[in-house]
């Protein structure tokens, strides 16, 4: 059984071809039963949660199938240990025999995939032009998200911004990507004001973006909040923007950035323009005009693991 660490996955799979591996899976598509999500209470400590994500695709025949399941802890108190919130394991599953082909770290498959995913829906939202780009948060996700963006658009600056501005500055001087000139901003509506592509990053549950902030042609990417009751964005980013998602099922059912102002009668579920399988398929154009302002909402798809682990195993 091969087992794929951080520097594998930097090696075999990196931003760009991950994309495009990820765009070529949902155009094919898989079969990815809704994910298992449970909290667990911790005696004197923060609610974690424990996510179980199955998927598996077949071809013709069973033994050119494969089948996943990834096992994720968010411990959201890790912060203060010095550790990064999420952690677990993928394995992925000859679809022949069912024995185990290769193991994968848990945490870097999912940044991985998740920026590269954000990524894709920017390949298809995001204006050609894209150049300021705003990372909010500064935790293990953002400098994938940074590099994911960068792979597809034409990013030049990059502002961070964390409500601890020490992470924000570290995170700013840490990374040094050529052409790409990278500053921690305290001043997170001033910055998102200029900005064409807005990232998030947390584990907020109050909403930190507001509507009236995004410029004409901007493209919000909400890629933290994982639960109902978790916000990145205001009522009035929602109800402003064309919305897309990665499925319409994980975010109808988890995303607090769209159930709470379709509780409230702000936004309408059927007023989702696409999810990914759409707009890779061609069944939708992405993007309409220059001043449109689109949001793309992720809550994470077990079909991006089994693309990313395929994509790194197949690389070897």
């Amino acid at each position: 059984m091969r087992v794929f660490n951080a520097a594998d996955l930097d090696r075999l799979i990196p931003p760009a071809v991950l994309v495009e591996a990820l765009s070529d899976a949902f155009r094919s598509g898989a079969v990815s039963p809704e994910r298992h999500h449970h909290a667990v209470e911790r005696p004197g400590a923060a609610t974690a949660t424990l996510l179980l994500m199955p998927a598996w695709r077949f071809g013709d025949s069973a033994e050119d199938g494969v089948i996943g399941v990834k096992v994720v802890t968010v411990v959201p108190d890790n912060a203060s240990r010095g550790r990064p919130a999420v952690a677990g394991l993928y394995m992925l599953l000859s679809g022949a025999t069912g024995e185990p082909i290769a193991q994968f770290d848990g945490l870097a498959l999912t940044v991985r995939r998740t920026a590269a995913a954000s990524a894709l829906a920017a390949s298809h939202l995001a204006r050609a032009d894209a150049s300021r780009m705003v990372m909010v948060g500064a935790g293990a996700l953002a400098p994938f998200l940074i590099a994911a963006h960068a792979s597809v658009r034409p990013i030049a600056e990059v502002a961070i911004w964390n409500r601890s501005p020490d992470a924000a500055e570290r995170l700013a001087d840490r990374l040094d990507r050529e052409g790409v000139a990278v500053s921690a901003v305290a001043d997170l509506e001033a910055a998102v004001r200029e900005a064409d592509l807005v990232s998030c990053a947390t584990l907020s549950t109050e909403p930190l973006v507001r509507g009236d902030w995004l410029k004409p042609g901007a493209h919000l990417d909400l890629v933290g909040g994982f639960r109902p009751d978790m916000r990145e964005a205001d009522d009035a980013a929602v109800a402003r923007a064309t919305v897309f998602v990665d499925t319409r099922a994980g975010a109808l059912a988890e995303a607090g950035d769209l159930l709470q102002p379709i509780a409230r009668g702000v936004f309408r579920r059927e007023a989702i323009a696409a999810e990914l399988s759409e707009l890779c398929g061609g069944g939708h154009p992405g993007r309409r005009h220059a001043d449109e302002v689109t949001l793309f909402k992720s809550v994470g798809a077990a079909i991006e693991d089994l693309a990313a682990a395929e994509a790194a195993f197949g690389a070897t």
